[in-house]
């Protein structure tokens, strides 16, 4: 069965996580420099079933779209030219990357694994992901 995969698209670096091929469980996949993401990207998808891409979608308190979102707008455009038959859609990532950093913190993890930005990322797209599973429940 094909997977879902999520991708919490950053500045610097990009989260990403997938479901498992029954599309029950996220799974944290990789953390991938911005720069690197797109050739990541169409490797995976070529080589993986994946059926569906969800990008979180960045917002401000107020709701208005943050500075990275025509940079995730290109990014979607980019795949469905690439894989016209991917559906790719966004998902409001409204307070995962803090969620994330609590999940760290609650689990226990020593100072330098807590301060691994990286791992913020990867569960930020954990994070993105389960929401988008519940949400189709």
């Amino acid at each position: 069965m094909p997977r879902i995969l999520s991708i919490d698209y950053g500045q610097k670096r990009t989260g990403l996580a997938v479901t498992d091929p029954l599309q029950i469980i996220a799974n944290g996949l990789d953390t991938v420099p911005t720069t690197d993401l797109q050739e990541w990207l169409f490797r995976y998808i070529a080589t993986e079933t994946v059926v569906e891409v969800v990008i979180g979608y960045p917002k401000h308190t107020d709701g208005t779209p943050t500075a990275l979102v025509p940079a995730i707008e290109k990014l979607k455009e980019t795949l469905v030219k690439q894989f016209p038959e991917l559906l790719v859609s966004y998902v409001d990532e409204s307070f995962t990357s803090y969620e994330a950093r609590q999940i760290i913190l609650k689990s226990g993890a020593r100072r330098k694994k807590r301060r691994d930005k990286g791992l913020v990322d990867k569960i930020s797209a954990v994070l993105i992901l389960q929401n988008y599973l519940e949400s189709k429940r």
